[in-house]
């Protein structure tokens, strides 16, 4: 089972090596991978929006079912778990050597310890960024991409070492809780792991993508800048979404990309409800500036 938060020491490396892209689920890591690919299109010469299935051109995940499989010779199910774990950094170390220079990573794993292993191989690891997004908002849009109620969203939020099922696609994650998660990558500020809250995507995305890129060594012209803040629009990949699908909707929800907005907690949440989210979460709350309640 993971641990609490490992005190692992992130060496900034900017030259080569995963950047890992790091949230929990339905905070924003998808609109940033978006920005990112379609500043990295740009600065290739691209003038076209990035389709926002094309994404993976510029990013990709590690838990790939597929990547594991091929190297334990058969394809790993709920009892694998333990090889699934001891193979992570074999996987994270393949990944580096086959980009010259960073690569961006996508992952909803907790900075933890899964089956006494370090989750995160910090030899190949350059850096990250994190994106936090407020946990009120967070369990409605998780209710919709899980389908479950919100209730029951709550209710994973709050558990301790929380892990996903295994299927086809992908491998297993460790997310722990909204607290564990949020608590493991940013309780100890590190140069190398970039912090950007989901609410300052939204209110001010010139400002935030700017500075985010500007901290991996973007080299980018604000009118590059503001030309991906267009193509990575919230709005833009809802309509391509509706258009042409998105290939990482999960068959449990009926759209991934559904309000992106803040605040929908004031709307649909009740007091039971906001009362149960700050009693999980409110020192990690508090720290993010989620509470005081507005």
């Amino acid at each position: 089972m993971p641990s609490q938060a490992l005190k692992a020491d992130i060496q900034p490396k900017p030259k080569s090596g995963l950047i890992w892209l790091a949230s929990y689920p339905k905070s924003g890591n998808t609109w940033t991978r978006a920005f990112l690919s379609n500043l990295a299109a740009i600065l290739a010469g691209e003038r076209e929006r990035l389709n926002v299935n094309s994404i993976n051109r510029f990013t990709i995940g590690e838990n790939f079912t597929q990547f594991y499989e091929e190297r334990l010779g058969f394809k790993p199910t709920e009892q694998h778990r333990k090889e699934i774990a001891a193979l992570r950094h074999d996987v994270q170390r393949w990944i580096a050597d086959q980009f010259e220079g960073l690569v961006f990573v996508k992952t909803h794993n907790g900075l933890l310890n899964d089956q006494g292993r370090p989750i995160i191989n910090f030899g190949v690891t350059s850096g990250a960024v994190y994106i936090v997004r407020n946990p009120l908002d967070v369990a409605i849009s998780l209710s919709h991409h899980l389908g479950k109620t919100i209730d029951q969203a709550i209710g994973t939020m709050g558990s301790l070492n929380v892990e996903t099922p295994i299927n086809d696609r992908r491998v297993y994650e460790v997310w722990g809780s909204w607290t564990q998660n949020v608590e493991s990558w940013t309780r100890k500020p590190h140069p190398a792991i970039y912090v950007m809250r989901y609410e300052d995507m939204l209110d001010a995305p010139d400002k935030t993508f700017g500075n985010l890129a500007r901290h991996l060594l973007l080299k980018a012209s604000p009118q590059q800048l503001a030309l991906a803040i267009d193509h990575s629009s919230f709005a833009n990949l809802k309509s391509q979404e509706e258009r042409e699908g998105f290939r990482e909707r999960p068959e449990t929800a009926k759209q991934f990309f559904r309000e992106g907005r803040a605040g929908q907690w004031k709307e649909i949440l009740t007091p039971a409800q906001i009362d149960r989210i700050v009693n999980d979460h409110g020192e990690q709350m508090k720290r993010f500036g989620y509470l005081p309640l507005v």
